[in-house]
């Protein structure tokens, strides 16, 4: 009889993610880390979430405490997480590049995934100087590190330098406990529910309102009753402005702030159509992913990062002027059964190909084994 021995043991690697201030009330960055160091035990990579809070101490003990602990981590991958408002409170984040230098001192690999992969916007002066100041410390940190890593493809990215900088591409997957399985959806009672997920705060948040408005009361103009369920960050914030601009149109509106993850794929389950207003979709909007985890066809708006893998999934595109586009696409949707059901089969598909977090660790893994 053949003897099988024991199991070869495994030495479990060690990676970082390092973060910068914790965003509040919830903090994508941090989850994002959380679902994946969950996904890549399967790889027997065990990733320890590590933050500079220099919002708290100020910024030389906190980068003096870094300095300590990058002792304890040469040769480990430091995953690096870049947003601006991460390492600033205004959106100026020179000092993110300390933060990658002292890790380059201490002989750790580096790694920075970008989660902002463009500068901000704005007319103002100051916007003008803050996107200048970020895009200088993105090319910096991005020549200073082992690996670059983008959300969305790197040929969409306006400020990479063509240089022989070691750049990948892996999209975000969603911060939510998505199921394996989901039951057919129809319509119920005749009446489309059309979901939204999360509102920018500020100016933006104010645009994002009146794209809602406009492109839901021109549906049910066309379509008649409609539910509307909007919910997530900022979303109660915009409840007053949203009844004051349905209330002479057939539409049901319920409005929630923020929402248990679990929560949250109950109400995308629900949905018939997700509309995402928050610029245009790519594979770096945590919100526009979580509706194709779901299987939830999604109407939205291109720009310069959509790109594939969205390219494949069940997304419906507007193009500008975005306020007589959205409608339409939208009303497609809603009234086109076969249409739901082939949108829903991609979503499935490319879900499980490019952004389930089985899917991203596999990437991560590859990269870190190297």
């Amino acid at each position: 009889m053949r003897r099988v021995g024991p199991k070869p043991y495994t030495m479990t690697q060690r990676a970082i993610a390092l973060l910068g201030r914790k965003d509040e009330p919830t903090d994508a960055v941090e989850e994002y880390c959380r679902y994946l160091g969950t996904a890549l035990r399967a790889h027997d990579i065990q990733l320890e979430i590590h933050c500079v809070p220099w919002q708290i101490h100020g910024w030389s003990e906190a980068l003096n405490a870094l300095r300590l602990q990058a002792t304890f981590w040469r040769g480990t991958w430091v995953l690096v997480q870049y947003t601006a408002l991460a390492w600033s409170e205004h959106g100026f984040p020179q000092k993110f590049l300390h933060a990658v230098e002292i890790l380059k001192a201490a002989g750790a690999r580096t790694g920075i995934v970008f989660h902002d992969n463009e500068p901000y916007p704005g007319k103002r002066i100051v916007d003008h100087i803050r996107r200048s100041i970020q895009v200088r410390t993105m090319r910096c940190g991005l020549a200073t590190a082992d690996i670059g890593i983008f959300t969305v493809p790197p040929k969409k990215i306006s400020w990479r330098p063509k240089s022989d900088a070691r750049v990948e591409f892996i999209p975000v997957g969603p911060n939510l406990p998505i199921p394996a399985e989901f039951p057919p959806r129809a319509i119920q009672n005749g009446v489309p529910v059309v979901g939204v997920f999360g509102i920018t705060g500020g100016a933006a948040g104010t645009r994002e309102t009146e794209v809602i408005l406009c492109t839901v009361r021109q549906a049910a103009q066309q379509l008649g009753s409609l539910r509307l369920s909007v919910f997530g960050r900022h979303a109660e914030l915009r409840e007053q402005n949203l009844r004051e601009g349905l209330q002479d149109v057939p539409v049901e509106l319920t409005v929630e702030g923020v929402i248990s993850p679990a929560e949250v794929v109950e109400r995308l389950v629900a949905c018939d159509a997700l509309l995402f207003v928050r610029g245009g979709i790519s594979s770096g909007r945590g919100s526009a992913i979580a509706g194709i985890a779901c299987r939830i066809p999604v109407v939205a708006c291109a720009d310069g990062e959509t790109a594939y893998p969205i390219a494949e999934a069940g997304v419906v595109l507007a193009s500008p002027p975005v306020l007589e586009e959205l409608p339409a696409a939208l009303v497609r949707v809603l009234s086109d059964n076969d249409l739901r059901v082939a949108l829903r089969l991609r979503n499935s598909l490319v879900y499980s190909k490019y952004f389930s977090w089985a899917a991203i660790a596999t990437r991560f893994a590859e990269l870190l084994g190297h």
